[in-house]
């Protein structure tokens, strides 16, 4: 495996600055946001639609210091039902378009999240039981049936005609695909071009075992997250872990987004690796830094 950086918390420095910043730590491989959640700081998407020159200055920028794009990411929601899920379902399309030209293999992304029914107008994430009340069983028939599988099929095409090989859904929170389960409900309805974004951060604080996740999902690892995150015990211990404060509120947060080794010991995230490489994934893990306890360098060098 190879370690990537995700661009986007170096989002204060100039593109060029940024490649010097991942070129200086002795990276040569890097993820980039198109947009979606992301303001994509590094990154034009239109301009690099339209403009071959512009392409070749944005590559010739990367290969003048030996780094490489491994993956384009446009995480969004493109299953939300208002003018949200319009606008990332185009950045989506487009990105797809881009990965084409700029002759990248794989896209990171989220699954969405569709409302509860045809009248709504936001997301439902549906996390309890659907015994009770069973309206929640009509709501996820339809969020998967009538809106995700569709519009998945439909983009499995796309991806596919602009030479995509992989999409790598990030096993995040409030999307429809947040696990292995959900990444495979999906994955055997549209094919094997989706797979999952394994993030070990989500899962644990979601009370998974990563390292078991990984096993359970052999050929459907598609790309790998190096982000940790750590249960606040005297807060998750009297709450439990669904936390609905600011994630800048870390004081007070029953668990948080940490850099890598500040959650996790290295003998997990040794074994972690380990497992992963058994199961068959020799691609890229892209860390990703969102400990807000401490500087952006700091968090990278620990």
């Amino acid at each position: 495996m190879k370690l990537s950086y995700v661009t986007d918390s170096l989002g204060h420095l100039p593109f060029e600055e940024m490649l010097d910043f991942v070129a200086e730590l002795g990276i040569d491989t890097i993820e980039m946001t198109t947009g979606g959640w992301s303001p994509a700081p590094h990154l034009r998407l239109d301009e690099l639609l339209e403009s071959e020159q512009k392409r070749s200055e944005f590559l010739n920028s990367l290969e003048k210091r030996n780094i490489k794009l491994c993956a384009l990411n446009c995480s969004g929601n493109p299953l939300d039902p208002g003018e949200l899920g319009r606008e990332h379902r185009e950045v989506t399309e487009k990105t797809m378009e881009l990965a084409q030209l700029l002759g990248v293999k794989k896209v990171i992304m989220m699954s969405g999240l569709p409302a509860g029914s045809p009248e709504d107008k936001v997301p439902n994430w549906i996390t309890y039981t659907v015994s009770w009340p069973p309206t929640l069983k009509d709501i996820l028939d339809y969020q998967w049936n009538e809106v995700a599988i569709p519009y998945w099929k439909g983009l499995v095409k796309k991806a596919e005609e602009c030479g995509v090989e992989k999409i790598a859904l990030e096993n995040f929170s409030s999307q429809l695909v947040y696990n292995p389960e959900t990444l495979f409900k999906l994955r055997n309805a549209v094919g094997p071009i989706v797979g999952l974004n394994l993030d070990p951060s989500h899962l644990l604080w979601m009370g998974a075992d990563p390292i078991l996740s990984a096993r359970e999902l052999g050929a459907a690892i598609h790309h790998v997250h190096g982000k940790d995150v750590r249960l606040e015990r005297h807060l998750s211990g009297v709450n439990g872990v669904l936390e609905t404060k600011e994630v800048t509120d870390v004081a007070n947060r029953a668990w948080n987004y940490v850099a890598v080794g500040c959650g996790q010991d290295l003998q997990w995230w040794k074994e972690f690796f380990s497992v992963v490489k058994m199961m068959g994934y020799d691609g890229e893990v892209s860390l990703e830094m969102e400990d807000l306890t401490m500087s952006v360098e700091a968090g990278v060098r620990t």
